[in-house]
């Protein structure tokens, strides 16, 4: 796994992609597949308020799972896309999440014993990658994208890995642009390898 993200690759369940490039919307978006350097990283002060606005949130990291709950989060946070709205959870992981294709953790965030985020992360022997995140539309305004992310990495650094990796974003401007402002990220530069990704 650590060799094919060092590439570019990501998965959903057991299906294996990469692209460089994709048509949405009449516009061509430029794929940036992103990594974090874990020995360089230090949290910004807006993520620093952002640890500090859900410390009464209680984090667990366990073996992947879905259950109800989780059906139930996913299909609230869904509602907020437009288009390309996924049908099932395991369109982004398989039936047997913890072990299929490699090491797997969720991420479980509570909120008073109720299940309001849950993050998926797998485990290489040098990196972690987040496979798909989704939590409660009701508690946006805690910035929960960003929250697990930090999670994460801290849970990825206890672990001694080198790299993170938080999936893609574009080049242009997008709803995943908030992965492009940590500190210490690179991009993958398809005819190369990796390089700092230029603050915009």
């Amino acid at each position: 796994m650590d060799i094919l993200w060092a590439k570019g690759w990501r998965h959903f369940g057991s299906y294996f992609y990469r692209y460089s490039h994709l048509p949405k919307n009449d516009v061509i978006y430029s794929v940036l597949s992103l990594r974090i350097k874990l020995s360089e990283f230090k949290a910004s002060k807006s993520q620093k308020r952002v640890i500090n606005k859900n410390k009464d949130l209680e984090v667990i990291f366990k073996p992947a799972f879905v259950n109800q709950e989780v059906k139930d989060l996913f299909e609230r946070h869904k509602q907020k896309f437009k288009e390309n709205v996924p049908d099932s959870i395991y369109v982004f992981v398989s039936k047997k999440p913890a072990s299929i294709p490699c090491e797997c953790q969720s991420l479980c965030i509570y909120k008073k014993g109720k299940l309001i985020a849950i993050s998926y992360l797998d485990i290489g022997e040098t990196s972690s990658s987040s496979i798909y995140q989704c939590y409660d539309p009701n508690e946006a305004k805690r910035s929960l994208g960003v929250f697990m992310i930090l999670e994460s990495i801290r849970h990825s650094k206890e672990l001694n890995k080198d790299f993170y990796y938080p999936g893609y974003a574009y080049k242009e401007a997008s709803h995943y642009d908030y992965k492009k402002r940590f500190a210490a990220i690179e991009y993958y530069d398809w005819e190369s390898d990796w390089l700092p990704l230029p603050k915009s």
